[in-house]
C-alpha cells in the first residue's frame, strides 16, 4: 500500500476508536486485552503515537522508547502521563493528529531508527501505526454494540505485516517439531505459509502443504492472526491445535507495568 493510504488509515481508525471509547466509557473492559479497560487502551495508544512520532521527527535521543524529557521538549502539551479522565479521549485524538502531521511532513528519505523490515523508515512507521491503530480500534469497538471490518486490500496488508515482518522476530519456540499454517483469503489473491518450530517463526508469501489452512475474508483473517475476532467467520481445515499454538506463542505485549506508569506520571508533575 502507498504511504498516504497508511497515514490516512491512522487518522480514520483513530477517530473510530475515539468514538467507540466515548460510547462505551472508560471503565469498559477490553475483550482481547486481559486486564485492560478503555482507559488503559487509550493511554497505551496515546503513548505509542508519541513514541512513533518522536522517531519520525528525529527527536528521540536513543533507539527504542524515548525519555519522557524528550517528548516534553517536543510536545509539552501532549507528553502528559496521564490527563484526567474527562480529557483522555481528546488527548488521544491530539496524539493521533500529531502523529499524522509528523508522518505527512516527513521527507521520503527520512533516516531514523526502525524495528521491522520495510522499503523506507517512513513507510515502516506509517504502516506499523496504521495497523496498531486499526487493531486497537477493533479492541475499542468490541466494548460496544457494533464492530466494523476492513477493506480487503488493507486487511491483506495487515496480514502481511504481522506474518512476514513481526512474527519472524521470534527466533525460538518451545516446540519439538515444526508445524505449518496456511492463510488463504477469498477476496484477495495473496497467500501465506507460516512455519512455527524450535527455531522460531518463518513465513513465505506463497502456497504449499500445511497442517492447518485458514480460509475466509481478508478482514476476518486479519483479526484471526492478531488473536481477535470470531473463529466462526473463518474456515479451518486440518489440525486446529496449530492455531492454538500460534495464539499462545505469537503475542505483541507492552512491557511496562502500572507501577512504571505511576512513576512516569509522577515524573511529569
Amino acid at each position: 500500500m502507498e504511504i498516504a493510504n497508511h497515514i490516512e488509515a491512522i487518522g480514520r481508525e483513530g477517530e473510530r476508536l475515539a468514538v467507540a471509547a466515548s460510547s462505551a466509557g472508560l471503565d469498559a473492559p477490553i475483550r482481547w486485552c486481559p486486564g485492560w479497560d478503555m482507559r488503559e487502551l487509550l493511554r497505551h495508544l496515546s503513548e505509542i503515537h508519541l513514541w512513533a512520532a518522536s522517531h519520525v521527527a528525529r527527536r528521540a535521543v536513543r533507539e527504542g522508547v524515548p525519555e519522557l524529557a524528550d517528548l516534553e521538549a517536543s510536545w509539552p502539551d501532549l507528553a502528559i502521563f496521564w490527563p484526567d479522565d474527562d480529557d483522555l479521549i481528546d488527548h488521544y485524538r491530539a496524539t493521533n493528529e500529531n502523529l499524522v502531521r509528523e508522518l505527512e511532513a516527513a521527507p521520503s528519505d527520512l533516516a531514523t531508527w526502525t524495528f521491522l523490515p520495510a522499503p523506507s523508515p517512513r513507510q515502516m512507521w506509517a504502516r506499523r501505526q496504521a495497523h496498531e491503530t486499526s487493531i486497537h480500534r477493533i479492541d475499542a469497538e468490541s466494548a460496544t454494540a457494533s464492530m466494523g471490518g476492513f477493506e480487503p486490500a488493507f486487511a491483506s496488508d495487515g496480514i502481511d505485516e504481522v506474518l512476514t515482518a513481526m512474527a519472524p522476530r521470534i527466533n525460538e519456540l518451545p516446540l519439538e517439531s515444526p508445524v505449518t499454517m496456511a492463510i488463504h483469503p477469498t477476496d484477495v489473491g495473496e497467500r501465506w505459509l507460516v512455519a512455527l518450530g524450535p527455531d522460531g517463526i518463518e513465513t513465505i508469501r506463497g502456497d504449499g502443504p500445511a497442517d492447518l489452512t485458514l480460509t475466509g475474508r481478508a478482514s476476518d483473517l486479519y483479526l484471526a492472526v492478531w488473536n481477535r475476532g470470531d473463529d466462526t467467520a473463518i474456515h479451518l481445515k486440518g489440525d486446529r491445535s496449530v492455531l492454538d499454538t500460534w495464539r499462545a506463542r505469537h503475542r505483541s505485549r507492552w512491557p511496562r507495568t502500572r507501577d512504571e506508569d505511576d512513576a512516569r506520571a509522577q515524573a511529569a508533575r
